[in-house]
């Protein structure tokens, strides 16, 4: 069993860690070469069959989607606070603006809990995307914010502070302890069983930004950031592995998202595992145009399908106008961060942590409608149905 210290993991933890990395190192023959091996094959899909997969769809442009009235995926999905009603709503005006994908995030916690209810509203969901001409894209892990989700009802949100309900997975104990790791998986072939071969299933992303250090809750997890990556590195070849044996016929995807195109000599080995295991390429950017430019570029060497799968942050120089037709002329999918200003408070910038607001910013920085189903920028929605072929 791996015991680790509160402030840090523990020095067993340490050889676990570095035995496992000498065996990945071994098993793909780079022994420290960190260049990206784009043709990494095993049970990966061709780049063939990607592209083809691709070709089949119209341009993937659509949002990631949580319910305003929900705060964390635990108030989505959670019974007592299951809200078909606004979803279809909500997806009503996102197909309204010509959004055919959102991209969404499950809770390992929530199957353990109750995997016959889960699985149940995730189709009512689907059903209500399908209905709308929206497929979906299903996130089964989350490196972000809180570390330490509980079942049951959620504390109120923060006012005025982005994200501030939002949920890890799994739990920080399971990420620090890898004799764990198999406790998930059951969660992992059971989801993808059930909806293995389900046609409004855009993609599988496996885990979301895994290694993300999250500066607001670091000093709680007791970990550094450096222990963090290399924790995920050995969970993420698992999930994969795991994902893998249940074949579906849906891509797999990690998205890398630090400094995409930039970190390039030496690929840092958990892009690196990222990059080389995904079906098809997906990445996170909420920089101005030119870094999307260079992450793009850079990516184009895999010769696979691209999916940007978060940007869009107004503060930040991540705007529709500039970034979105950029990814139509490239074919690359968009994915922005947000459909309705809710309870998740993404309309409120990361710095929101730190700094207080009283009341609405200017700019927002994520989000396109209110809820009352108004645009944020009716130019925005203007240019979104334009470049979704649904302007009018």
């Amino acid at each position: 069993m791996i015991w680790y210290r509160q402030s840090g993991i523990a020095s067993v933890f340490a050889v676990s860690i570095a035995i496992t990395l000498s065996i990945f190192a071994c098993a793909s023959g780079d022994e420290g070469n960190m260049d990206i091996n784009w043709e990494h094959n095993g049970e990966r899909w061709s780049a063939d069959r990607a592209n083809a997969w691709y070709a089949g769809l119209p341009w993937p442009a659509g949002a990631n989607f949580v319910p305003s009235t929900a705060s964390n995926q635990f108030e989505m999905w959670q019974a007592e606070t299951w809200d078909p009603e606004t979803i279809d709503r909500e997806l009503g005006w996102a197909a309204g603006i010509g959004f055919n994908v959102m991209r969404v995030y499950l809770h390992d916690m929530l199957w353990a809990a109750d995997a016959e209810g889960f699985e149940k509203r995730i189709d009512e969901y689907l059903a209500i995307a399908d209905k709308h001409g929206i497929k979906t894209m299903l996130v089964l892990f989350d490196s972000v914010w809180d570390p330490f989700p509980k079942l049951g009802p959620q504390k109120e949100p923060v006012p005025h502070v982005h994200n501030s309900r939002w949920l890890q997975s799994p739990h920080i104990d399971i990420q620090k302890d890898p004799s764990r790791y198999e406790e998930l998986k059951p969660y992992v072939t059971g989801i993808l069983t059930r909806f293995k071969d389900d046609p409004r299933v855009l993609a599988w992303d496996l885990f979301n930004e895994p290694g993300n250090p999250v500066p607001q809750y670091q000093p709680k997890e007791g970990w550094t950031r450096e222990e963090k990556e290399q924790a995920h590195l050995i969970l993420l070849g698992k999930i994969f592995d795991w994902a893998r044996e249940v074949n579906p016929s849906q891509p797999l995807t990690v998205g890398v998202w630090v400094d995409v195109g930039r970190r390039t000599n030496p690929v840092p080995s958990l892009d690196k595992l990222m990059l080389e295991r995904s079906d098809i390429i997906t990445f996170h950017s909420y920089s101005p145009l030119p870094a999307v430019k260079t992450a793009v570029t850079w990516l184009k060497r895999s010769g696979r399908p691209i999916i940007c799968t978060e940007y869009m942050s107004r503060g930040s120089g991540s705007t529709f106008e500039t970034v979105m037709p950029y990814l139509k002329d490239q074919n690359v999918g968009a994915i922005n961060w947000g459909l309705v200003d809710g309870r998740s408070q993404t309309i409120y910038p990361w710095d929101s942590w730190d700094k207080q607001y009283t009341a609405e910013p200017d700019p927002w920085f994520h989000d396109i409608f209110r809820k009352d189903g108004t645009p944020y920028d009716e130019k925005e929605t203007t240019l979104i149905r334009k470049l979704t072929g649904v302007a009018r």
